[in-house]
């Protein structure tokens, strides 16, 4: 993965990655981002929100994973092909069928078939990454130059993760090339857009072959507006704890997750691993045994969240282990949730889905967990 990934926080070791994981996670924590992130979120939710509004007016069909899935600025009515995320996809798919395609440094080497279609789609990768790194550098030289025209000396600096990244990387003695700035911004692109996606995606469909559940949420959601929301404009989503963490629990975010072995160990159950070696864990196994999950593991029972006191209960990381658990534990955590609470608080009150009749749901090899041919609905009003 490393041609895709380089030395971003998910295949990185040692100081290089203590230096992106102890950074982000300031990031992460800091109130700047969150305000900034819940603003995005909320506004990107709402413009979703608008196209759906636009197709169920005249009924048309549309591919909610693509809606879920787009890069910001391509988010418009007609939902158009972006040749980064096209590029991001394939390079993505590709780089998880090598794991089980021992021929592929042989096509690599030769560059035919999908490993030079791979080559294609790095190079739109990079091509669009080092754009952005150049314009955002160019913003925050403009920024800091203006402001020392200024008695204060004071420049107001974008709070996002890419900004905070250049910021450093403005130091004489950091390390942070455009190179390394460049993986920063593939992997958080990895970890954020299709695990969001994918998991909003299949919310979606099990809410719609669940009506039963839809309509609960709807009716939470009309209570709770009734009682402490006045406007949309003024939604807290902080506010609002219950539902949405209920349904997005659920979903296993990862095809598979493989760990690298570096010393001989032996597990928990008594099993002997060795360096060198390689494990791999499957979420989607995982989530459907019994005797983690209790009998009725294959159902879509959001209830099994809940305490005896009908309160919201947090699995233990290392059983429901989307987010992974320990020192890699997903800084992305929180934001992802509070990405996902707020979709589906909007989606869920203003519209019912209807699954395009005979259209296949099945899934494909990614690193996240994606439908193989898109989530194709149309959509009411309620």
């Amino acid at each position: 993965m490393e041609e895709l990934l380089g030395d971003g926080i998910f295949i990185t070791d040692g100081e290089m990655w203590k230096q992106q994981r102890k950074l982000s996670s300031l990031e992460f924590a800091s109130r700047n981002l969150r305000d900034f992130s819940t603003t995005v979120f909320r506004d990107y939710a709402l413009n979703l929100s608008g196209i759906l509004q636009s197709s169920s007016i005249y009924n048309e069909q549309i591919d909610m994973q693509v809606g879920f899935g787009v890069e910001i600025g391509t988010l418009a009515y007609e939902l158009p092909d972006n040749r980064f995320a096209n590029a991001f996809e394939y390079a993505s798919s590709t780089v998880t069928y090598r794991f089980v395609n021992p021929l592929w440094r042989f096509k690599r080497f030769l560059n035919v078939g999908s490993e030079a279609l791979f080559v294609q789609s790095i190079q739109v990768i990079d091509e669009f990454t080092y754009k952005l790194i150049h314009k955002r550098k160019a913003e925050l030289q403009k920024a800091v130059q203006e402001a020392k025209s200024t008695s204060n000396n004071v420049y107001k600096l974008k709070h996002d993760l890419l900004s905070r990244f250049i910021e450093l990387s403005e130091n004489p003695h950091s390390n942070l090339t455009d190179k390394i700035l460049r993986d920063v911004i593939i992997n958080f692109v990895l970890a954020g857009r299709d695990t969001t996606a994918a998991t909003l995606s299949r919310s979606i469909y099990m809410l719609m072959i669940n009506p039963n559940i839809a309509e609960h949420i709807y009716t939470e959601l009309i209570t709770f507006e009734e009682n402490e929301v006045k406007e949309m404009t003024g939604y807290d989503p902080e506010h609002q704890k219950s539902f949405a963490e209920k349904i997005t629990q659920f979903a296993s975010l990862l095809t598979y997750d493989p760990k690298g072995i570096l010393e001989d160990d032996v597990l928990p159950d008594g099993t002997k691993v060795r360096a060198g070696g390689l494990m791999i864990t499957v979420p989607y196994v995982m989530g459907r045994v019994v005797y983690n999950w209790g009998p009725d593991a294959t159902s879509f029972n959001p209830g099994r969240w809940l305490n005896e006191e009908g309160i919201f209960q947090s699995a233990c990381p290392f059983k429901f282990t989307a987010f992974q658990a320990g020192p890699r534990t997903c800084l992305g955590k929180d934001s992802a949730y509070l990405q996902m609470k707020m979709t589906l608080a909007i989606l869920c009150r203003f519209f019912n889905f209807h699954l395009t009749p005979n259209h296949p749901v099945k899934y494909t090899m990614m690193p996240s967990l994606t439908m193989e041919h898109g989530l194709k609905l149309t959509v009411t009003t309620r």
